[in-house]
């Protein structure tokens, strides 16, 4: 059995996807000192530098273009949850961090992202803004999942913008596939399976979340966030948003089939 010293371990963290969680428990397991610091795509240049040589363990939103260059065996594996769980839950977590902060803190360009949440009613905060927010607000909620399997980058969704829905699913489909394991939120039973039976790691996530969202991890978020919005077409836009990613975890069983946006 290939065992946890000899095997590159690789977590592709989407945000909002109980990634701290499992950093946190494969971090312990592995030590401090075999983990890549590289946490966050803007920590480090392109290519190889976002995978930097010497560690077992690569974890975070990071770019993944340069993984054919980290040592074998590897076990590369992602998470993913209901897309539009995930749209809210990334908007609630925005909206929690831009309440503790101060004004000035918010003014900060770094704090953009924030600052919107904050100010902006939600039909506002997703369509509404300059050219260069609307990039950023496509770019975090729009096809994640299937951007990021398909461009190798975390904010890779303006290389797949103009690609057709079915090619992008499938494109994504393909990437999917090529790794050792793609799972769901609500099923990381599975992951603490494979990494037992595959790399002999014992882990304990069920039921366990870090940044959890305070109403609780039960409690939906998406339903508190249509309840929030005004116009019925902002509703529509942000389901057309989560539409290919609900199309890929269909495809790979981790989700039922979806409903079409209306029109």
């Amino acid at each position: 059995m290939t065992t946890s010293a000899d095997t590159t371990i690789v977590f592709l963290h989407i945000p909002k996807t109980a990634g701290q969680t499992i950093h946190s428990e494969l971090a312990r397991v592995v030590g401090a000192k075999a983990v890549s610091p590289v946490r966050v795509h803007t920590q480090a240049g392109p290519g190889t530098e976002q995978l930097p040589p010497g560690y077992r363990l690569y974890s975070g939103h990071i770019d993944w273009e340069a993984l054919e260059t980290l040592p074998e065996p590897r076990f590369v594996f992602t998470v993913l949850r209901d897309p539009l769980e995930r749209i809210a839950s990334f908007y609630f977590y925005l909206r929690r961090q831009a309440e503790g902060l101060s004004a000035e803190e918010l003014a900060s360009k770094a704090r953009t992202g924030m600052r919107m949440a904050l100010e902006l009613s939600p039909d506002d905060y997703f369509f509404s803004g300059t050219p260069g927010w609307q990039r950023f607000v496509r770019d975090h909620y729009h096809s994640p999942y299937c951007a990021y399997l398909a461009t190798r980058r975390l904010r890779g969704y303006s290389q797949v913008a103009d690609v057709p829905r079915g090619d992008l699913v499938k494109r994504a489909l393909v990437a999917a596939r090529g790794l050792d394991g793609v799972y769901n939120v609500d099923g990381l039973d599975r992951l603490e399976q494979d990494l037992k039976t595959r790399l002999g790691i014992t882990v304990d996530l069920t039921g366990k979340f870090v940044n959890a969202d305070p109403a609780g991890q039960e409690a939906r978020r998406w339903p508190r966030l249509e309840a929030m919005i005004e116009k019925e077409q902002t509703v529509v836009r942000l389901k057309r948003f989560a539409l290919a990613d609900q199309l890929l975890m269909f495809r790979l069983g981790l989700g039922p089939k979806p409903d079409r946006p209306e029109s």
